[in-house]
């Protein structure tokens, strides 16, 4: 027998003085058995790093027709499709010829041999950004994972602090390759 997702549940303040997003989110992450808490944070950090009122998780692992994250207008085409860790070159491009843009955040360690493999075929699309997360940073984000979180975080001049209440981890997205639109 299969088993099923853990649920976590994430109540995010977003204090964004870099795009001017303020707002409460009531997140409900579903959690494959294979992630782990790294993994979902970082989808977490990415989360807030976007923050949207129409921002929404995609099933992730267990679907390969969908992101990580992932923003739709009204009329269901994909305004922006977020990737987390370190994805295959080829479904990259192919969600850059579906989205109007599309974010990579790349983290582990082998985030920068991926990026050494894989910048020349990634340089091509013009709605595709790269971003390349700290690992000490997304390694003290695991450990604020929770079943039930209570988490505030605050974005200046491209860091993000996130808090718990009792403990702080700031991460400093590195811009690896910048959209030229979108």
């Amino acid at each position: 027998m299969a088993l099923g997702a853990t649920i976590f549940k994430a109540a995010l303040s977003v204090a964004d003085m870099d795009r001017g997003h303020y707002a409460e989110h009531a997140l409900v992450i579903a959690r494959h058995p294979s992630e782990t808490d790294e993994r979902m944070m970082v989808r977490l950090a990415a989360f807030a790093l976007d923050a949207n009122d129409a921002l929404e998780f995609g099933k992730g692992l267990s679907s390969e027709d969908e992101p990580a994250l992932w923003r739709k207008d009204l009329t269901g085409a994909i305004e922006l499709w977020i990737e987390t860790g370190l994805p295959d070159e080829k479904a990259v491009r192919k969600a850059c010829g579906r989205a109007a843009a599309v974010k990579v955040y790349a983290y582990g360690r082998g985030a920068a041999v991926w990026w050494q493999h894989n910048a020349d075929a990634l340089a091509r699309p013009d709605n595709l950004s790269v971003y390349e997360l700290p690992a000490a940073a997304t390694q003290a984000l695991a450990k604020l994972a929770q079943r039930t979180m209570q988490l505030q975080c605050t974005v200046q001049d491209g860091t993000a602090w996130f808090t718990d209440g009792s403990s702080t981890v700031e991460i400093t997205p590195a811009l690896l390759s910048a959209a030229r639109r979108g």
